[in-house]
């Protein structure tokens, strides 16, 4: 099989890249499958605390193929006509709770920005574009619109959605969908930058802190500080907390082990 996703791990850092650049990275059955390969492999290897997106090439990801023959750009299993869900891959639902950097190098549209709602961090190079075009080919947009009016502004998300235009690089940053607009040849350098920043914290502690965020707003308030105190009392019992406080007494820096 053609290898179209990259995965490559450096530092705790994990970088996966789409890799299909004479396709503008757009998504085919197979490329599905090895997308759906890398994060499953970030989700589960203890030594990948933080995951950067990218695209090669000039396009982060233009959406699905649909001139593929190789099978559908869901996955195996696109979901029954009606009762059972698409959650087959990171933008359709996985749960994830390590740190995610999305480097828009390009292109985002479609399941490309379906899966910039999902991140964490979006940091775009001044080339890039957003959009989500599926009501101009009339096709709705789901998990799209599921995430997106939680990212942004109603109306701008809304605006997105339903007209299926596209938006440069800076007026994602203007509306909250882009957090960084960098010069294109330094996004990975930035994209690290962050990376880096975000691996001197205790990676169990900020799997923890994310998956709060994650869920508070689907809790009411006294159920959500319930959770929260449980995950508190889990961390508070693993190797890195005890490493922590040592660490902050002695006057140096942890080292951390995920445990």
């Amino acid at each position: 099989m053609e290898q179209t996703v990259r995965y490559d791990l450096a530092g705790h850092v994990a970088t996966i890249t789409y890799d299909r650049p004479e396709k503008l990275n757009a998504i085919d059955g197979a490329m599905r499958e090895q997308i759906n390969a890398a994060f499953s492999r970030f989700r589960v290897d203890d030594e990948a605390w933080v995951a950067v997106v990218t695209g090669s090439g000039r396009a982060f990801c233009v959406g699905a193929d649909m001139r593929s023959e190789t099978g559908s750009a869901a996955g195996d299993f696109p979901g029954s006509f009606w009762e059972r869900p698409t959650v087959n891959s990171f933008e359709s639902g996985w749960e994830i709770n390590k740190p995610v950097i999305a480097a828009v190098n390009g292109h985002c549209l479609g399941y490309g920005l379906t899966l910039v709602t999902w991140c964490d961090f979006v940091i775009a190079s001044e080339r890039a574009t957003f959009g989500f075009p599926e009501v101009t080919v009339g096709i709705p947009t789901i998990v799209g619109a599921i995430r997106l009016p939680q990212k942004i502004n109603w109306q701008y998300a809304m605006e997105l959605l339903l007209t299926g235009e596209r938006i440069d690089a800076a007026r994602a940053k203007e509306i909250g969908l882009a957090g960084w607009v960098v010069p294109h040849d330094t996004l990975l350098d930035e994209a690290r930058a962050l990376a880096a920043r975000l691996v001197r914290a205790a990676p169990l502690a900020a799997r923890a802190t994310k998956e709060m965020a994650v869920r508070a707003p689907g809790l009411g308030a006294v159920d959500a500080i319930r959770f929260g105190e449980a995950m508190r009392r889990v961390a508070a019992a693993t190797e890195d907390a005890a490493e922590g406080a040592a660490a902050f007494r002695e006057r140096r820096e942890p080292v951390w082990r995920g445990r």
